[in-house]
């Protein structure tokens, strides 16, 4: 499973000292490269529902089709110094671009941090990114890419080829137990429900296995049904209207990632003491 590694307690050791100012560096520098694998994402959630490469053309303003210099794509800090606007027409840029830039670098320090220099770590960053541009898309288009969820699921079988991996096995029933309930709610309902969201589960129990798989599936169900009788008693939607369920999904397999196995076993205590 995707745990928490042990890790080294301070002490007074020799070296000790050393070993701090070596993670203080790691963790500078796994935030920065989060902040531009984030720019990256922003990238892939402009392009991928329009079907364009994410690679070519070079980055260029949607607006006025400019081609962007460096300075006009360091993370969020050229956001700022521009205050949200393209340096050639002046067309407003979108919060997101300054928002998953952020969240992204602070998502990546904070796995740094849980996980270390593991295999884990690896993992975790790769469903990270699948999560978080699905989200993003879901929410702006109300589906999910195909090639998103197609990458997804190849780098996780090539991550399941790292040391203490899940093992064939466990991704199988994983991905079964992530996908089969969304699956039965589809045909159950003959619609209701986006076939994306089914794959993105799928997808999502590769690198979680079964047990962390239906944690997150039941967080990301009820973030969701809170969510929609939030915005049902304010009005904002009405009964027939769609919600994107797939940002649910992927919050709820993130923290299923990050604490499914404490949260599993406090309810476990809980459940014992009846």
């Amino acid at each position: 499973m995707l745990c928490l590694p042990s890790r080294a307690q301070a002490g007074s050791e020799p070296g000790t000292g050393r070993t701090s100012a070596m993670t203080f560096f790691g963790a500078v520098i796994f935030f920065v490269f989060g902040l531009v694998v984030g720019s990256f994402l922003n990238v892939c959630i402009w392009r991928l529902p329009r079907g364009e490469s994410v690679v070519f053309p070079p980055s260029h303003c949607p607006a006025c089709g400019r081609r962007l210099a460096w300075r006009d794509m360091v993370p969020v800090l050229s956001y700022i110094f521009l205050q949200g606007r393209c340096r050639y027409c002046g067309s407003r840029i979108s919060h997101r671009y300054p928002l998953v830039e952020a969240l992204t670098g602070a998502a990546f320090l904070f796995l740094f941090y849980l996980y270390g220099t593991s295999s884990r770590l690896v993992a975790a960053l790769v469903l990270t990114c699948v999560l978080e541009v699905a989200a993003f898309v879901d929410l702006e288009h109300m589906r999910i890419p195909n090639g998103l969820l197609l990458t997804g699921a190849v780098a996780g079988l090539l991550v399941n080829l790292l040391p203490g991996s899940l093992g064939w096995r466990e991704m199988a029933l994983g991905a079964v137990a992530g996908a089969g309930p969304l699956l039965a709610v589809v045909l159950a309902s003959r619609g209701g429900m986006g076939g994306g969201d089914v794959k993105l589960a799928a997808v999502a129990g590769l690198y979680l296995g079964w047990r962390l798989a239906l944690t997150g599936l039941f967080l990301g169900v009820v973030a969701g049904g809170v969510m929609a009788v939030v915005m049902l008693a304010l009005r904002r939607v009405g009964r027939r209207d769609p919600i994107p369920f797939g940002p649910f999904l992927a919050v709820g397999f993130w923290v299923a990632m990050v604490w499914g196995k404490e949260l599993l076993a406090c309810y476990l205590r809980l459940t014992a003491g009846r």
